[in-house]
């Protein structure tokens, strides 16, 4: 699993890389996490406000950095 952190490297977009490791540490998972932060390659996910975060190139946030649990159950949903 690709867990994708799309922003340009603000303070949000660390706490949503953090937040992000942590969840997928905790439910067990096998990801990479990668930082996008070319504004052209945010765009082409098609959201216009940062942080964001994807898994294998589907937008699941945008505009917020969600808790962990919030991220948990985000990540959780991809199995079913």
């Amino acid at each position: 699993m690709k867990i994708q952190i799309l922003g340009t490297g603000c303070a949000k977009c660390k706490k949503l890389a953090e937040t992000a490791e942590t969840a997928a540490r905790e439910l067990g998972l096998d990801y990479e996490l990668v930082k996008v932060t070319e504004i052209s390659d945010i765009l082409d996910f098609g959201i216009m406000a940062t942080p964001g975060l994807a898994v294998d190139g589907k937008v699941l946030s945008a505009g917020k950095v969600p808790t962990v649990e919030q991220v948990k159950t985000l990540l959780s949903g991809l199995d079913k």
